[in-house]
């Protein structure tokens, strides 16, 4: 059937987007009262969304939320959203929370007050009450091991796919890779020789785990084997392979 129009075109929201950041980042930044740590692997977010902090006895970021008056010191934690399969400016987003810390069982309890999510598009504040009622995207966790799989395993696949992308879109391409992928769609990002863009390819419907991505993806591959290959990228590997 060539059509290769879509039901779902929904996208996740700023909010969300944010959430999901913080559950799938490995590290962050934490400025406070002059204090700049870098933390692996030391923190986890609440359903409320407060970021709870594991920081050493010594560490000067506990130190300034003790001494402080209130003990809720001003401060600011970023986390970078990075791109697991190896493409150029792998820096998909970043994330940017201004609030205060308490000190809960020793550890850091951070309450945002304030959020910007910043994308290559632009940046978005997000209120601190919706971001605290937002919940992170199911595939969030186990994101960067689909698309390392996607990349290194289905490289047919990826090529598949480009039969969805307007040709347009592909002219002059020189590789494609799997960026992201959410509940909502898989993105794929279009490298040229200088260049490059992002084109996504939204589910019929969301998948809330990873047995109904699975069903997403062969609808996508069933949709793209149904499609004529696009030209400009068929002529750019000709090309190549000469």
């Amino acid at each position: 059937m060539g059509d290769h129009t879509h039901g779902w075109a929904a996208a996740p929201g700023a909010a969300e987007r944010a959430r999901s950041v913080l559950a799938a980042a490995w590290s962050c930044t934490v400025t406070a009262e002059g204090t700049r740590e870098e933390l692996v692997g030391a923190h986890t977010v609440t359903d409320d969304g407060r970021v709870l902090l594991e920081v050493p006895e010594d560490s000067a970021l506990l130190a300034a939320a003790l001494c402080a008056p209130r003990g809720e010191p001003s401060a600011v934690l970023e986390c970078a959203d990075v791109a697991p399969v190896p493409v150029r400016d792998r820096i998909r987003s970043r994330v940017r929370l201004a609030g205060r810390f308490s000190v809960h069982d020793g550890r850091l309890a951070f309450r945002p007050t304030r959020v910007v999510l910043r994308r290559p598009s632009g940046a978005l504040t997000v209120g601190p009450d919706e971001f605290a009622v937002a919940a992170p995207d199911p595939l969030a966790g186990a994101e960067a091991r689909l698309l390392t799989h996607l990349a290194d395993c289905h490289a047919d696949a990826v090529d598949r796919l480009t039969r969805l992308v307007d040709p347009a879109s592909l002219r002059g391409a020189v590789r494609v890779r799997p960026l992201a992928v959410d509940r909502h769609g898989l993105t794929l990002r279009i490298e040229r020789a200088r260049t490059d863009g992002d084109v996504r390819l939204p589910f019929h419907a969301p998948a809330d785990d990873l047995s109904q991505l699975t069903e997403r993806m062969h609808v996508l591959l069933s949709q793209a084997s149904a499609a004529s290959c696009p030209r400009p990228l068929q002529r750019q590997r000709a090309d190549g392979d000469g």
